[in-house]
């Protein structure tokens, strides 16, 4: 079987679903999700440049509707919660967390704890982020120790 964590920012669509358990045709994957809600000043500012250059200016002016701390907290977990009955639903091992704190220190524990095949990076879109190299799957690439795949996921949050 193979090991598969998936890291995300929010509850996984039926076409994310789709996408990532297809990409080892008829391979049994075991899932083992993370994921952190994005969301402090830093990720707020960077979000809404994303959002001005990709001429989404109503996008950027709601950036600071977005939970962030502990109000974050419980959208996130419920996130987690679909995301993992939708795996599931499509007849995958499924596992997962909620990570609050150094999203890539879990990345490389879970990694090494259940010997995972491969990192998949699953998010919106984040330009400056990914410019600078400074986005989840970039830094991942150095840490892991493991092949790293980032994915675009079909919809906007």
């Amino acid at each position: 079987m193979f090991t598969s964590v998936l890291m995300i920012e929010k509850a996984l669509t039926s076409a994310d679903v789709e996408f990532v358990t297809t990409l080892h045709g008829d391979e049994q994957v075991s899932f083992h999700v993370l994921i952190q809600p994005r969301g402090d000043q830093a990720d707020r500012l960077l979000r809404a440049i994303d959002d001005v250059a990709l001429g989404e200016l109503d996008e950027a002016a709601r950036e600071d509707e977005v939970p962030e701390g502990d109000e974050a907290k419980a959208p996130g977990e419920q996130a987690l919660s679909v995301s993992l009955a939708a795996l599931h639903q499509a007849g995958c091992a499924a596992e997962g967390r909620f990570v609050e704190d150094h999203p890539l220190d879990a990345l490389k524990a879970l990694v090494d704890e259940v010997r995972a095949d491969e990192v998949i990076v699953l998010t919106d879109p984040h330009y400056v982020e990914e410019f600078f190299h400074r986005d989840w799957a970039s830094r991942a690439r150095h840490k892991v120790g493991v092949p790293v795949l980032k994915l675009f996921s079909y919809s906007k949050a």
